[in-house]
Order: structure tokens, then C-alpha cells, then sequence
């Protein structure tokens, strides 16, 4: 890995100390199924990458041969690395430079070397921290009962939101509006009350247990839950853009679905959402990745138009009700985190 530090790019659409913060953070750039020795293009924080597998190892790097700069995601892979298309470079291992084409005998300098960043591979997906700092290094985010014995895990095709991290977690951690936007997946239009629920802050964001009567079994299901069962969701917040939910059913059977919300730029968000269940395991995944599609998607034009595009972190300047004790805990942590308006005007 570099440890040149890095800076925000050319055209960043975030405030220049959002970014930094933000880069000091763990986010997702892919899923782990879909990267092997081909390179593979991904942006975060404006940021383009070059992502590739090379023995066993995950590779992230500036998507840059640092010879005449030439996006690596246009060459192709042999069994040694990925090749620059333009002269045949060649890029192994961490990113290091093991092939100069034209100069066979010639030692490799080091400023061949790319600009590669620290990597985690983590829930089925590809985390990366373009700023790691291994003298206090950033936590990854955690996601309940994934490793736990009799638990499926799946991953779903990530897709991306023209909206802003930030407004696409709030809605994840939103309660007060399953019975408007998700009654065609699981909600009830006619059980719209919100239950009190209160969030508890913890070292990395919060934890909220919301008990409500709103079931989780789809309209169409056969499975119906005890008369008068309380559903338990609860939410587990790991600042800034990851969320996870998990959803006790009747009995041992449970749900868990991270909602991690990659920032592309400041106006378009990558989701992954990895899942983990010991429930309805007869049910084929690609079944579960089309449910899971259309939950994100109902929520998609309320991301996607909602003003001001950022996250207000100035709690006067939106109206609020006590259903959104979450949100409202929420911005509170990023503003403890130090964040200002996310991004450029």
C-alpha cells in the first residue's frame, strides 16, 4: 500500500475537508464475487479506481498507469498482473510494477509503482480507505450473524442512486414511511402509527430497537405471524454510510441486511447489500436479490428528488416529528464527526 497521502481530485464535488474525512473512512467499491484478474472500474469519492485479484490478494488502486496516464481499466490481465494497454507496463502485487516491456533488464523504480490504497474483504464486498492511518486504524463496519452457523449469505447485485449517501442511509433508518412507499413489498398501508422507540449511541454511531406490529412477510406470502406478534427491527448505525437491520421473525428465525451506501461523488451512491438469514432459506437467491431490488427501488424517487440535495446537519433547518428520532441521531453523529455541508455549492 502507498502512504503518500492522498488529496481530493480534480472536480471534487465535496468540501475539501469532507473529503478528507471522508477518506479516512472504510467504504465498499465492489462486490468480491465479481472481481477476479481483470481489472474492474470503480469510482469512490470521485475517485477513479482500478480494482483486480492477483494470488488471492484484492488490489485498489488509482485507476492511473503513473508512466503517461492511461486509465488501467483499459488493458487486460495476464497471470502476473495487470498490463497498460499504451506500453505494456505490467502491475502484480500491491500494486507494484513487475514488467517494463521495453526496458526488460532495467531495475523498476518505485514511482512506477501505483497509487494503491488499504483493503478489507469483509461480508461478500471489497472495502477500501484512501487515507488508512495503521497508527489508529478506522474500524470496519460490522454486520451481525453473517459468520453464524445455519445462516445463509447473500450478496445482491449493487445499483446506483443519483442521490446523496447520506439521504439514501436516512431512509434506510426511516420507519414512519413503510406504510406510504413499501406497501407493494411487506408494509400495510393501514398501519401507519409509529410506535415510541428511542436510539442509544454507541462508539461507532447507534443502535435503535424499533418493536411494531408491522409484519415482514410479503403481502403475497403464506406465512402469516402469531396474532398480536411484535416485530423487533433493529438497526445498528456505523458512521458515516453504513447501516445494518436485523429482523426477528417468530421464533430463532432472523433477517440481516446491511445497507451500505458507497459515495461515488457527492451526487451518486453506489448500494451493496449483503444479507445473512437462517429464514426462508427454500426461497432461490436470485429471488431474494429481485425482493431486495424492489425495496431500494420504491425508494428511489424519494432519494432521488428530495431539497436540499445534502443532509442538513442543522437540525432548524428542516421541520421534524417524533418518529425521526433515528435521523435526528443520525446527523447528530455526523456532526459530531466534524462534517460540514458534504458538498460543493
Amino acid at each position: 500500500m502507498n502512504t503518500h497521502k492522498p488529496t481530493p481530485p480534480a472536480h471534487c464535488t465535496f468540501e475539501p475537508d469532507d473529503w478528507l474525512k471522508l477518506a479516512k473512512c472504510w467504504h465498499p467499491v465492489a462486490r468480491a464475487c465479481d472481481i477476479d484478474a481483470a481489472p474492474v472500474k470503480a469510482t469512490l469519492l470521485d475517485e477513479q479506481l482500478v480494482i483486480y485479484r492477483i494470488k488471492g490478494k484484492v488490489v485498489v488502486a488509482r485507476d492511473v498507469c503513473p508512466h503517461r496516464g492511461v486509465p488501467l481499466t483499459l488493458g487486460f490481465h495476464d497471470e502476473e498482473g495487470i498490463i497498460c494497454p499504451y506500453h505494456g507496463l505490467r502491475f502484480g502485487e500491491d500494486g507494484r510494477c513487475n514488467r517494463i516491456p521495453s526496458s526488460p533488464d532495467q531495475p523498476v523504480p518505485a514511482k512506477l509503482n501505483l497509487m494503491s490504497y488499504a483493503v478489507e474483504e469483509r461480508y461478500g464486498l471489497i472495502w477500501t480507505c484512501l487515507d488508512f492511518d495503521a497508527e489508529n486504524p478506522p474500524p470496519l463496519p460490522t454486520m451481525p450473524l453473517w459468520d453464524a452457523e445455519g445462516y445463509q449469505q447473500i450478496n445482491c447485485p449493487g445499483f446506483e442512486v443519483n442521490g446523496f449517501a447520506g439521504r439514501q442511509v436516512e431512509g434506510f433508518l426511516d420507519v414512519a414511511h413503510f406504510a406510504w412507499v413499501h406497501t407493494d413489498t411487506f408494509a400495510d398501508a393501514d398501519n401507519q402509527l409509529v410506535p415510541d422507540y428511542k436510539p442509544q449511541d454507541t462508539p461507532f454511531g447507534f443502535v435503535a430497537d424499533y418493536w411494531s406490529s408491522v409484519s415482514n412477510y410479503a403481502p403475497h406470502s403464506e406465512y402469516r405471524a402469531p396474532e398480536g406478534f411484535q416485530w423487533l427491527r433493529h438497526f445498528e448505525m456505523h458512521l458515516p454510510f453504513t447501516a445494518t437491520l436485523t429482523i426477528h421473525f417468530p421464533g430463532e428465525e432472523r433477517m440481516v441486511i446491511m445497507n451500505a451506501a458507497s459515495p461515488v461523488s457527492a451526487r451518486v451512491t453506489r448500494m451493496f447489500a449483503p444479507i445473512a438469514r437462517n429464514v426462508d432459506l427454500h426461497v432461490p437467491v436470485e429471488d431474494v436479490h429481485a425482493f431486495n431490488l424492489r425495496v431500494f427501488e420504491e425508494d428511489r424517487l424519494m432519494v432521488e428528488t428530495q431539497r436540499p440535495e445534502r443532509l442538513p446537519l442543522d437540525l432548524t433547518l428542516e421541520a421534524h416529528i417524533p418518529a425521526d428520532r433515528s435521523s435526528i441521531a443520525y446527523r447528530r453523529g455526523l456532526k459530531k464527526m466534524g462534517f460540514g455541508e458534504f458538498f460543493l455549492v
